[in-house]
């Protein structure tokens, strides 16, 4: 009798705990970002997001107009988020006009009805938050040593945190956003998307959470891995680590594309090696691309001129 009152009890201490964590995710201070300029829809953002795994940062969540709670809404995690709605607010007054595109591919029924949850990077940390860490396993000891981040600077492997990331929007984050808003918690659909080193990390988003993750969308994405060099180790271990951690095809849809000018000038070369990737593994036209874009540069402006194309592939009715 009295094993079974400790077990009731600790089963009773448990399930007390798991409800705190639900209502503590619910309580969490965000506001409505008033001086926010949108062409529809709301912002809500949380100041400082809590996580045991990495800096505390901002998150914004995007409501589309109507944003009903009577009915159920696809989710699209992204990186960069203080680049996407509000170009009067970005460091380089540019955006990815997320909301004017999601408004239109909605409204014309292109897609799903869905929500957007931006992830704020920190300037001085976004190399080690958005390296896919493990692909450090796939270079030599020598590569290793002499590891640098994307400004050229020594970073230790140690001082590494995509795995962290990810466990902060697969752990963290995405249990906060299923538990608030009217939102689809499976996989089919839950999406993420990024640009340059954020293409990178929405790779190894689908590639460590294929569970979580149905699709994603990585724009010009920096297969350099660090600053362009010659005799660069980081390509060939990014390959050998797609090539062991690709999701299954029958199940998961990715998007790649590039331009050709500034920084995007370095990726051209390495499209057919990504195809072949793909293609060995099952891939086909109805669930993966890789598109050229001549011409187009490494920039908000760039990346908005099509992020319908990604946006509609991925969440297409």
């Amino acid at each position: 009798m009295k094993k079974m009152l400790l077990f009731l009890a600790v089963c009773s201490l448990f399930s007390s705990c798991d409800l705190a964590g639900k209502h503590e995710l619910k309580t969490l201070k965000s506001a409505v970002v008033k001086n926010a300029v949108l062409s529809s829809g709301k912002l809500i953002r949380i100041d400082s997001f809590p996580s045991k795994y990495i800096t505390p940062r901002p998150v914004d969540v995007w409501l589309p107009e109507n944003y009903s709670s009577e009915k159920k809404y696809a989710v699209l995690y992204m990186h960069d988020g203080q680049m996407l709605f509000d170009s009067t607010a970005t460091w380089n007054k540019q955006e990815w006009m997320i909301d004017e595109v999601a408004t239109s591919l909605m409204t014309q029924k292109i897609t799903k009805d869905f929500i957007v949850v931006g992830v704020h990077n920190i300037a001085e940390i976004r190399w080690q938050d958005l390296f896919p860490e493990k692909v450090v396993n796939f270079l030599s000891e020598e590569d290793k040593s002499t590891l640098k981040n994307i400004s050229g600077k020594p970073n230790a492997i140690e001082k590494l945190f995509g795995d962290e990331y990810l466990k902060f929007i697969v752990s963290e984050l995405k249990p906060y956003i299923d538990a608030t808003y009217a939102v689809y918690d499976d996989k089919e659909n839950t999406f993420i998307a990024g640009s340059s080193m954020g293409g990178l990390m929405s790779m190894y988003a689908i590639s460590e959470y294929p569970d979580i993750f149905q699709g994603a969308a990585c724009l010009s994405t920096h297969w350099v891995g660090a600053l362009p060099r010659e005799n660069n180790p980081y390509p060939n271990a990014i390959f050998k680590y797609m090539e062991a951690n690709i999701p299954a095809s029958k199940n998961h849809k990715i998007y790649f594309d590039h331009g050709d000018k500034t920084l995007d000038q370095y990726y051209p070369k390495y499209g057919s090696k990504v195809d072949a990737i793909f293609t060995k593994n099952g891939y086909s036209v109805a669930n993966y691309r890789n598109l050229f874009f001549p011409g187009a540069n490494h920039s908000e402006k760039s990346w908005q001129s099509r992020i319908h194309i990604p946006l509609t592939f991925l969440l297409k009715k």
